[in-house]
């Protein structure tokens, strides 16, 4: 360990913990201790291991409120918030702890033999997690792994990395063997790095910027590593005329502002088709005027504070002045990283703030004319993760959602993730799909053996 570094409560800018960082050295043994622990691992039984799983989703379930507690206090998520968090981490090791007894192969015709499949575990899989949901999408990555029989280094973002470290003693009071499971804080130019470059790291999971997924693919590529790539996002809410105008009003505010903004999948592009735009503005004010913005360990709470003042900078200079406001919502006065959720009625369809991901509570609202106008505009963007369709026409529901390009879209909803169904991007969204039934092979190697049953001469 050569340093160590403050984690700061984005709401009350108080210092809440100390991390020591792992240098070069210190990841160099976490995974030579992982590539050790392989070696064990992977021949535990299948019933043994989900056992295993099973219990480490237990302990989770057992700590939740104290890791709910924990995502408030470190990350700024919303008392509720932050309950779902720990519920989805849960979750989501409960379902792949029914993995193990499920990685089946195939037996394939052949001539003169038998030929089956295997699925092999790859090794150690570096995961490289980012600050705005670092529960979930941890394990999001570590769970479908830890099930095919891989060991797992994880590196937390450097501003949230507590609930990381505690899911790890969890791992290890539910019976998981030790170095199976480790995390290792520190920065993403030594920690990271070391991931993509180690050649006994043998997968890459990174969830983060765009641009910082370009260089984690470019390092995988010269060692021939795979790559496991969840990125920014743009995403459309698409309102049209005919829709529950109230609800998609009433909605919208949560589908963008939801963690302060600070979400791949938020829908911060807002196409109204032009005839009901004025009335769906008047429907939306009222909505955002009425979130409540405040302490997120308050219950009532809907949305808390951005992660940094670096990360409020920058949201802020996307809103330079009031000449494309709408209307704001509220903030909170005093010490926080507060941004008051707001609205934008851009008239240039050029204009950065429909194009580039802004990562905090900043949406902007334009009109459409007709469903093709709908879809050019919906599709003019260099990502495509997310998205929801408001419609009570199930026809135009079906060709909207097949001509959109994104990898998860909702009709008359804005839910994306579910554990049991794939998530992922298209374009520069990412690459590759986590979460659902094929997560787990995603974390193998199919092996093909051939069996001669020809009798000998």
């Amino acid at each position: 360990m050569t340093a160590s570094y403050d984690v700061i409560n984005p709401a009350t800018e108080r210092v809440v913990a100390t991390v020591d960082q792992l240098d070069r050295d210190a990841t160099d043994e976490a995974i030579a201790r992982a590539r050790a622990a392989f070696v064990s691992w992977r021949s535990v039984a299948p019933g043994d291991r989900a056992r295993l799983l099973r219990r480490f989703a237990e302990a989770v379930d057992a700590d939740s409120e104290n890791l709910a507690q924990l995502e408030v206090t470190n990350s700024g998520h919303t008392l509720s918030n932050a309950r779902w968090e720990a519920g989805n981490v849960r979750d989501v090791i409960a379902y792949y702890s029914g993995a193990p007894e499920r990685l089946i192969g195939q037996q394939i015709p052949v001539a003169d033999g038998v030929d089956v499949t295997f699925h092999e575990p790859l090794g150690v899989v570096g995961a490289i997690v980012p600050w705005n949901f670092p529960m979930p999408i941890a394990s999001w990555a570590f769970a479908p792994a830890l099930a095919a029989g891989n060991t797992v280094v994880l590196k937390p973002a450097e501003l949230t990395p507590l609930t990381a470290l505690r899911l790890a003693e969890l791992a290890l009071d539910a019976g998981i063997p030790e170095d199976v499971f480790q995390v290792l804080p520190g920065k993403g130019s030594v920690v990271g790095q070391r991931f993509v470059d180690h050649p006994d790291v043998a997968k890459i999971v990174f969830t983060g910027s765009t641009d910082v997924g370009r260089l984690v693919m470019a390092g995988c590529a010269q060692h021939i590593k795979p790559v496991t790539l969840e990125l920014g996002g743009k995403s459309a809410n698409v309102v049209f005329a005919d829709s529950d105008l109230e609800l998609a009003a009433a909605t919208a505010p949560y589908a963008v502002f939801d963690n302060a903004g600070q979400d791949c999948c938020a829908r911060s592009r807002i196409l109204v088709e032009r005839s009901v735009y004025d009335r769906f503005m008047e429907l939306l004010e009222t909505a955002v005027k009425g979130m409540v913005v405040g302490d997120p360990s308050d219950a009532t709470s809907e949305m808390g504070p951005l992660i940094s003042a670096s990360q409020r900078e920058r949201v802020a200079a996307y809103v330079p002045n009031d000449d494309q406001v709408a209307f704001r919502g509220s903030q909170p006065s005093g010490p926080g990283f507060w941004f008051a959720p707001t609205v934008l009625a851009p008239t240039d369809l050029t204009d950065r703030v429909l194009h580039e991901e802004i990562f905090g509570p900043v949406a902007a609202v334009v009109p459409f004319d007709d469903e093709a106008a709908a879809i050019r505009i919906a599709n003019d963007s260099e990502f495509g993760l997310s998205g929801s369709i408001w419609t009570r026409d199930v026809g135009r529901a079906l060709r909207v959602s097949r001509a959109i390009e994104a990898g998860n879209l909702s009709v008359n909803s804005h839910s994306s993730v579910r554990y049991w169904t794939p998530f992922g991007g298209f374009k520069s969204s990412g690459l590759g799909r986590e979460l659902g039934p094929d997560a787990p092979f995603a974390f193998t190697e199919t092996k093909n053996v051939f069996i001669s049953t020809k009798e000998s001469s």
